[in-house]
């Protein structure tokens, strides 16, 4: 292990000291005591509360004015590798074509559509430069065209807390509605007749998705009527129109159940019933293939999913269910898309996805891989199940994203696009590698690799590494062009793949959760460690970084593991974990139980306390760290970084700072604009950067 960072200079000017002002919280495992619960502000208007973040802001902005230099020139830099005039491949769907492109020095994209062919006059739907214009914040949610080609829905977020407005536009004469509902989840259903729109009501406090109502496009003044009400909290809720065209569907969805109501798409009524009533413990999906069948992802005594065609009427009846696709321990089926003469599935081996295509009258299959590991086949498939050829992209962590279209009848290949990089980039100056690391309980965890060619792994260079480890999601590898700043500065950036992601199956992901979590921390730690002890970089160079979900995990090594990190950066991070899972008014708590485990049973209260980054804050040597934060976040409320911050430079023994940094125009996902976001990762490269070249300074010394 190397020594723990070295003092740095007292610096001018103090961090911000809020008031303790200790609060008692209550539950059956005990009662605890929150000295800073008070920065808890629902409605983000408390005056005293926001004299705090700015503050904070201030103080980040002062400690780092010796980064300023370096985050201009890492935004110059990542800007001038971004093609600016970028569109994205066309995509065809009921007699246009769509695709979305941007204009040099614009932040948003224009989403644009031509009748039958690209050499067509270009219609533009809807262009976000427009609509972002004096929003402090814009995001798109969902763009939905009528089945009559004439209607333009769509939905939009202007303040960064996933609370959607709606808005309808006619295409024909241009003419835009006011917003017709408020406080909406992004995604929209038309019914055939291009009238009928549904959409998903938000509670207003807990912002789940509880109702469905469908809108009428030409009598807007009147009351949309409801067609359906979730009464279990434990559910998402969310609505879609199948590729076909002949159903709309109401999808619900917990951790570990789920339930697909369905209608079809022309009827009168919109009268929803499950196709699969739900069970506990059942998760599915469903794509219907004719008039009458059905494809079904089950995990019904199949962990890793496993394929099921059906009579849509009679799917609930488990002896009309013919097996299509078997369950496998060694891949795990991640989705499926139905074509008329074929079946497409996207299923994961060795942690690494790849692309399965299965003719449905029987006959050799075909199987893609990537080019070469890690990488990944991602399915996109195609809007229209006649569509002659699949699309899919793959991607490395030394290329570009690359889509391609495979003729589905000769199996031939086409590029459709490699997303450019502007300059002198070329990707041969780069390597990767995947390589699987023995952790304490003998769990071998995937790690994804890479390095410019030049970068020996010989224990001199140092490490930006990241995890996630929750929900079943995956990092899967993948390029990014910001990335370069780093790979061309000598690092190495790697992705442990821990548990509580599903990139081994299933099992991987029980075994990261509930009872089961410390899994996630333990990995991430122990494949720092391997890291070092291996040689590969510099043992005390190793700098971390993970976000929401992974800021938990940067929470739990920060306590535990902190001498290992020369810094970590903790993105909008989950670490107020006992008191937000105690609180079912906060946004997203009730569906996250069988995630984290519900504190009101004692049982799960000891397992989450035992790790509860917060409450686990102790005086000892913290490295450098940089936290961030979104005002309007939904998902990790901004209180639970700043309480954490104030309460780790409370217990800080040593002098590397510790630093917060609160975007106050936006949500869970940062600044909106691509432009803007850059600067984002401009602060956070800087930021590990001004480290490393500390510490050498520091040991010239």
């Amino acid at each position: 292990m190397p020594k723990a960072p070295r003092s740095e200079t007292r610096h001018a000017q103090t961090p911000p000291r809020p008031e303790p002002r200790p609060h008692s919280i209550s539950a059956p495992g005990g009662t605890r005591t929150d000295p800073y619960y008070w920065l808890r502000d629902d409605d983000r208007n408390d005056p005293e509360v926001r004299a705090h973040l700015e503050a904070e802001n201030r103080y980040f902005e002062a400690i780092t004015a010796n980064q300023a230099a370096t985050r201009a020139q890492l935004y110059t830099e990542m800007r001038a590798r971004l093609r600016e005039d970028d569109a994205s491949p066309p995509a065809f769907d009921n007699g246009y074509w769509y695709y979305s492109r941007y204009e040099q020095g614009r932040d948003y994209a224009i989403h644009a559509r031509r009748a039958g062919t690209m050499d067509a006059p270009e219609a533009i739907l809807l262009d976000g430069n427009a609509r972002a214009e004096g929003q402090p914040y814009y995001q798109l949610g969902s763009l939905e065209i009528s089945p009559d080609n004439r209607w333009l829905a769509w939905t939009e977020d202007t303040v960064g807390r996933r609370q959607y407005q709606l808005y309808l536009r006619d295409l024909e004469t241009g003419e835009c509605s006011a917003a017709l509902a408020s406080n909406i989840q992004p995604d929209l259903a038309w019914a055939s007749d291009s009238r009928t729109l549904l959409y998903v009501q938000q509670d207003e406090t807990t912002l789940l998705g509880s109702q469905v109502f469908a809108l009428r496009r030409d009598a807007p003044e009147a009351r949309p009527r409801l067609i359906y009400e979730e009464a279990d909290d434990a559910f998402f809720m969310g609505v879609e129109r199948s590729r076909s065209g002949r159903y709309l569907f109401i999808v619900l969805q917990s951790t570990e159940t789920a339930e697909w109501r369905a209608a079809r798409a022309d009827g009168e009524a919109l009268v929803f019933a499950p196709v699969i009533p739900r069970s506990a413990g059942h998760e599915y999906d469903i794509e219907d293939i004719d008039d009458t069948d059905i494809l079904i992802r089950s995990n019904e005594n199949a962990p890793n999913f496993r394929l099921l065609r059906a009579p849509m009427a009679v799917a609930a009846d488990r002896a009309c269910r013919r097996e299509w696709l078997a369950h496998r321990e060694d891949a795990l089926v991640d989705s499926f898309e139905v074509f008329d003469d074929w079946l497409a599935v996207n299923e994961r081996v060795d942690g690494l996805l790849r692309l399965r295509l299965m003719p449905w009258a029987g006959g050799e299959e075909r199987v893609i891989v990537g080019d070469a590991a890690p990488s990944g086949i991602h399915l996109v498939g195609a809007a229209e199940p006649s569509s002659p050829s699949v699309r899919y992209v793959e991607s490395r962590l030394t290329t570009p994203q690359t889509v391609y279209d495979h003729a589905l009848s000769s199996g031939a290949r086409t590029l459709v696009k490699q997303q450019p990089v502007e300059g002198e980039f070329n990707a041969a100056n780069y390597r990767s590698d995947y390589r699987w690391i023995t952790v304490r309980d003998g769990a071998r965890v995937p790690l994804s690799l890479v390095h410019h060619r030049d970068t020996p792994l010989d224990g001199s260079a140092p490490l930006l590494l990241t995890g996630y480890g929750a929900y079943g999601l995956c990092l899967d590898p993948a390029f990014s062009s910001h990335r370069l700043s780093l790979l061309e500065r000598g690092w190495i950036v790697a992705i442990a793949h821990v548990r509580g992601g599903e990139e081994l199956g299933r099992a991987w992901y029980d075994a990261g959760r509930l009872h089961h979590k410390r899994n996630t921390f333990q990995d991430f730690m122990d494949v720092s460690d391997a890291l070092a002890a291996d040689g590969v970089c510099a043992a005390d160079q190793i700098h971390a970084t993970g976000g929401s979900a992974g800021g938990l995990l940067m929470g739990v090594i920060a306590n535990e593991h902190a001498a290992r990190y020369r810094s970590i950066s903790a993105h909008v991070p989950f670490v107020d974990i006992l008191t937000t899972m105690l609180d079912p008014s906060i946004p997203l708590t009730t569906n996250e139980y069988d995630e984290w485990g519900n504190p009101q049973r004692e049982a799960d209260y000891r397992v989450i306390a035992d790790y509860s980054p917060y409450d686990h804050v102790r005086a000892q040597v913290y490295p450098a760290m940089l936290v961030t934060s979104g005002l309007w976040d939904s998902q990790v409320q901004y209180w639970e970084p700043t309480k954490w911050v104030a309460k780790l430079r409370d217990h800080q023994r040593g002098d590397a700072p510790i630093l917060l940094h609160t975007e106050m125009e936006a949500g869970h996902g940062g600044r909106s604009g691509r432009f803007e976001q850059l600067h984002e990762y401009a602060r956070d490269y800087a930021f590990v950067l001004h480290q490393a070249a500390k510490a050498l300074a520091d040991g010239d010394q």
